[in-house]
Formats: C-alpha cells, sequence, structure tokens
C-alpha cells in the first residue's frame, strides 16, 4: 500500500475515533460472548464480557488459607472446562487437588506462584458452575480485559450461592 494510502487510512480511523465510532476488528471475539453471574433465582447479578475464551476463579482455600485460583477455558458451545490450577503455596495443588503431575512455577506476570494441570483422570467439564461465594473465601471472578469481580460481595453468607455460565449477547 503506498505511503499516501497509508496516511488517509490513518487520518480517517482518528477522524471516527475522535467523533466516538469504533471499528469492528477481525481479531475481536466474533462470538459476542458474556461471564454471567445469578443467583440462586437466576436473578443476573454480574455480566462482564469475554474477549477471549478463558476466565479464572480465584478463592481463599479454607484449609491452607492461601490464594488459589482454576482456570478456564470457553469451548464454542458455550461450555467451559478447567485447565489450570494456580496457587500461592505448593501444598494446595499437591494435597488438597492431589493433582498426578508436579507443579511448576508460574510465569513471572502471573497471580499466583505456582501452577499445574487437572487431573486428566478427571476432566471438569461445566456449563453451569454453582459455587458458594462467602466472606471467608472470598471468591474472585477474573476475566481478561475486565476488573476482577468480588463475587462474595455480590451474595449475602446465609445464601452464597451463585451460578456462572457463558451466554451469547443479544
Amino acid at each position: 500500500m503506498p505511503t499516501r494510502a497509508i496516511a488517509i487510512v490513518v487520518v480517517c480511523c482518528a477522524a471516527l475515533a475522535a467523533l466516538g465510532v469504533t471499528l469492528a476488528s477481525p481479531w475481536e471475539d466474533a462470538e459476542g460472548r458474556s461471564v454471567v453471574v445469578t443467583d440462586d433465582g437466576g436473578e443476573a447479578l454480574a455480566t462482564v464480557p469475554l474477549e477471549g475464551d478463558t476466565f479464572a476463579v480465584s478463592y481463599r482455600n479454607s484449609i491452607y488459607r492461601t490464594l488459589a485460583e482454576e482456570r478456564y477455558e470457553v469451548r464454542a458451545d458455550g461450555s467451559y472446562h478447567l485447565v489450570q490450577i494456580a496457587a500461592e503455596q505448593l501444598a494446595v495443588l499437591e494435597e488438597y487437588y492431589g493433582v498426578p503431575g508436579a507443579p511448576s512455577k508460574a510465569p513471572e506476570n502471573d497471580r499466583r506462584r505456582w501452577v499445574v494441570p487437572p487431573d486428566p483422570a478427571h476432566p471438569a467439564v461445566f456449563t453451569d458452575l454453582s459455587i458458594a461465594a462467602t466472606d471467608r473465601g472470598e471468591r474472585v471472578l477474573h476475566v481478561p480485559g475486565s476488573e476482577p469481580v468480588a463475587l462474595w460481595r455480590l451474595v449475602e453468607d446465609s445464601d452464597p450461592y451463585l451460578s456462572i455460565d457463558i451466554k451469547e449477547n443479544p
């Protein structure tokens, strides 16, 4: 593409952006899905755009009193499966989860210190994940590109159950 044509495209895009117009990118998630958190009655408590195909739920482990995280990958059919478990302490992965493989040190920019794949003999696949989001467990939803959602603050300890699932955006 000639230099002049590139300059025209850049100027046009800048002008559109200044007017508040955004152009669809071929790299954006074509599915238009969100992670939706609902209470027991089905009322939406939080909806977070799913820009890619991953999300995580972290929590304070009740035995070791340290942070752990379950990381999921979303499939084309809207189901999601556990692909990695992460934790601050090795004991959470080795003893609490009892995974067969050895944990490894997490990458430098990771939220946790250790990571390991889940037990392949027991795949965890969900279309709707029901969890108890108590003040003690401090569960938090992490979706790349969005602020973390403190799930435990969305419900009362007297009725802490909520569901997480993937919905197509209207």
